[in-house]
């Protein structure tokens, strides 16, 4: 049950006063942002009247968190020169990140709010929006702590502690060594600097061994995942074609990537559109689940003529009736199994060309040891059943041929898509869901039929 008014406006009343008494570190953007959703849900008109009361610093803070959705109502409620003041309190991973946001609502206002921005800072941030959503300069931050090889520790040390006293740094972790061109010569955790005296230079640590691994700005975002997850780095180094230091993709980005992936990966399983869910419109939401809902309504009617095919079969043996969801149940979460490792060997890049015929190959052996392993419980279960030992050998063979195919096309689908350019997530169920239905009623109805009558 949603809170009352008085007590959210109470709640975030609180979290400025808090702000303004100068303790940043009791209030968090995020649940801010939480506690304006919840307000939002009961009073628009309040939600905007806060947001706006927000000091600057922290009211740009609180824009990057709330969905995307909420920024529309924010380009009407605020001028693009307010929006530029905001975005110019952000770092330049999240100014890029909201500025994407304005622009998918209203171009007009996105290039007015660059437009109020320092040459620089505009600069910058056309820059990081150019980059396409899957590329890693896309996520990237350019406010990094580096020092050139030629540098002593010290000297560095001093330039950080004016960085961060000036608030033009933060969640600092890494020194990126470079050198007079920035050449991207390697990181090296803050750390380590501490156990080191101030006259020690950088050149001699390089010379010792540092990590040396970056991404490019033009990579995909999945190589972000793979270095995060290999090499356990928390931040990630950018550079570009020639190896220069561009800027740092940090943890909370790496964290937004995963997370981005792995669910828009579980709602396109579902043939429902992750952006979509988060709109406003009922009708905008009913509209895209109805399309998949309309496909997967032809596919049924499909099973159905199938069965019809063979409705004096089942006529003249109700058994059949009975025993007829099990093959399909059984086909349909064969084949969702290895629908769902499939789909999740290739989003995180373990199948290639290559390896297309052995991934097919071995959820075939899988699927036909399953199939005959079960086969032979439903065979059995069957024959006592309904005192019929040829209506068990009739199901067994068709969950054997069921399974078979379960696991056959449950890895062929989606790499097939992925050749047609096509999301190998989206849709993927609804089109095995067919295949099994129609191999498992076909094939159990089709046996009976020439075995049993």
């Amino acid at each position: 049950m949603p809170a009352p008014i008085p007590d959210l406006i109470a709640s975030l009343e609180t979290q400025i006063a808090c702000y303004e008494d100068g303790r940043e570190a009791d209030v968090h953007p995020y649940d801010i942002a939480e506690l304006l959703l919840q307000l939002r849900s009961e009073d628009e008109a309040s939600y905007l009247v806060l947001l706006s009361r927000l000091p600057e610093t922290l009211q740009a803070q609180v824009l990057v968190e709330l969905p995307k959705p909420c920024h529309e109502e924010v380009i009407e409620h605020f001028t693009p020169e307010e929006i530029a003041d905001l975005t110019n309190t952000l770092d330049t991973d999240d100014a890029a990140e909201l500025i994407r946001s304005i622009e998918e609502v209203d171009e007009t206002v996105a290039g007015e709010v660059l437009q109020n921005l320092p040459a620089s800072d505009r600069e910058t941030l056309e820059t990081l929006i150019a980059y396409d959503w899957e590329e890693a300069g896309a996520y990237m931050q350019t406010e990094l702590f580096s020092a050139y090889i030629d540098e002593q520790i010290g000297d560095s040390v001093r330039r950080l502690k004016r960085l961060k006293a000036a608030k033009e740094l933060d969640n600092v972790f890494q020194v990126y060594v470079i050198d007079r061109n920035r050449t991207f010569l390697g990181s090296i955790p803050l750390e380590d600097l501490i156990l080191l005296g101030p006259q020690v230079s950088y050149e001699t640590l390089v010379a010792e061994g540092v990590n040396r691994v970056a991404v490019r700005a033009t990579d995909d975002i999945k190589t972000i995942v793979d270095i995060a997850e290999n090499y356990d780095m928390n931040v990630v180094p950018v550079v570009d074609a020639r190896g220069r230091l561009l800027g740092r993709i940090t943890s909370d980005d790496i964290y937004d990537i995963i997370e981005e992936r792995a669910t828009g990966q579980l709602y396109n399983l579902a043939g429902v559109s992750d952006t979509a869910e988060q709109e406003e419109s009922l009708l905008r939401i009913g509209k895209t689940r109805a399309v998949w809902l309309g496909i997967n309504l032809v596919t049924a009617v499909a099973a159905s003529a199938v069965i019809g095919l063979f409705d004096a079969t089942i006529q003249s043996l109700v058994a059949l009736a009975v025993l007829m969801p099990i093959v399909a149940s059984m086909g349909g979460n064969a084949g969702t199994q290895t629908l769902t490792v499939t789909v999740r060997q290739m989003a995180l890049g373990d199948i290639s060309g290559g390896d297309a015929r052995a991934t097919v190959l071995k959820e075939v052996y899988l699927a036909l040891m399953n199939g005959l392993l079960f086969a032979a419980v439903i065979g059995v279960v069957a024959w006592i059943w309904f005192s019929m030992p040829m209506l068990g050998a009739v199901i067994a063979a068709s969950m054997v041929i069921n399974l078979f195919s379960a696991g056959f096309f449950g890895a062929l689908i989606p790499l097939l898509l992925q050749k047609m350019q096509i999301d190998p997530a989206v849709g993927s169920s609804v089109l095995l869901t067919t295949v099994t239905d129609i191999v498992g009623f076909f094939s159990f109805l089709g046996l009976a039929s020439l075995i049993l009558l």
